[in-house]
Formats: structure tokens, sequence, C-alpha cells
């Protein structure tokens, strides 16, 4: 019985991850239940066994996203404690763009774009993601700011020094 229970739960995690892929690739509404089932070579059977709809699947599809990003699990690391940190999280991002060519989009914002007034549940999901991921970060920046400056370079220390300047005087009428 323990054999068939991971199966099953190896099954649901395929499935997942496919639905997960082709979300990305082609969005949620131009994948079929079909073509989730064709492309994780399971049966229509176990795919309604798991997923009663293809929201509820979506649904697991962000839940998964959120429980990755959460543990550390994601393909992009979240926990951002250094500035070196910040500039590993920046650089998967563009990574993961050139692992793709260039075609897809954020994995969350392809399903967020595609939700309607009548997906709330969906909506409530991404909206979620993005407030962790928004956390994570403010908590880095607040952390940071008090103790440590932003790591000066003398042309980046030159160029916001000179933005700054620039900004002000656009702005002076506003005094």
């Amino acid at each position: 019985m323990k054999a068939r229970f991971v199966r099953g739960s190896e099954t649901r995690l395929r499935i997942i991850r496919t639905a997960a892929d082709l979300f990305h690739k082609q969005g949620a509404r131009a994948t079929s239940p079909d073509d989730i089932i064709e492309a994780s070579r399971t049966g229509k059977g176990q795919f309604y066994h798991y997923f009663k709809s293809k929201e509820g699947l979506v649904h697991e599809v962000l839940q998964t996203y959120l429980d990755e990003i959460k543990s550390g699990a994601a393909p992009v690391d979240y926990e951002i404690s250094s500035w070196r940190d910040l500039g590993k999280w920046f650089r998967a991002h563009v990574e993961l763009q050139k692992h793709y060519e260039m075609t897809r989009g954020c994995p969350f914002g392809t399903l967020g774009n595609e939700a309607t007034v009548n997906d709330e549940l969906i909506r409530q999901d991404v909206s979620l993601i993005f407030e962790v991921i928004k956390n994570k970060l403010a908590a880095f920046f607040v952390k940071k700011r008090p103790r440590e400056s932003w790591p000066s370079r003398p042309t980046q220390s030159a160029w916001l020094t000179s933005a700054s300047r620039r900004s002000k005087a656009r702005c002076s009428w506003a005094k």
C-alpha cells in the first residue's frame, strides 16, 4: 500500500510540474487538460483523480511555486542576506530567461495575467506569491539600510550623484 501511495504522489507531482511548464510556456488558457495528460504521460482518470478541474490544477501549480519559494527549493534563491546574494538573485533571473531563450515571462505573472474577476482563488494565489517575494526583498533592504551603504563603484557613485543633482534641479520649482 505504501508503494502505491508513493507512486500516486509522484504521479500527482509529475502532473503539477508538467502543467507548470506548459502554463509558463504557452499560458493556462492555451493549455488543455489533454495537453497536460499527454505531456505528463498519465491517464485521464489519473488527472481527474487528483484535480477536479483545470482551475484546481492552476491553484496547485501556484501553491507549489509558493511552497518552493518559502522553503528555498525554487530555481531562484529568494533568501537574500547580502549585496552579493542580491546580485546572484538578479543574475539567476537573467539566466532563467537565457535558458528559455527569452521566450517566457514570469511563471506566476503569466498565470496572473490570465486571471479574470471570476478567478478569485488564482488571483489570491498570485498576490500571495508576490507578497512573499516583496517581503523577502524588503526584509533585506530594511536590514541593510542602516548598517551598510550601497556598494560603491566610482562610476556608479558618480552616476548616482549626478542623477540626484538632476532630480533636485528638476524638482526645484516645487519648493
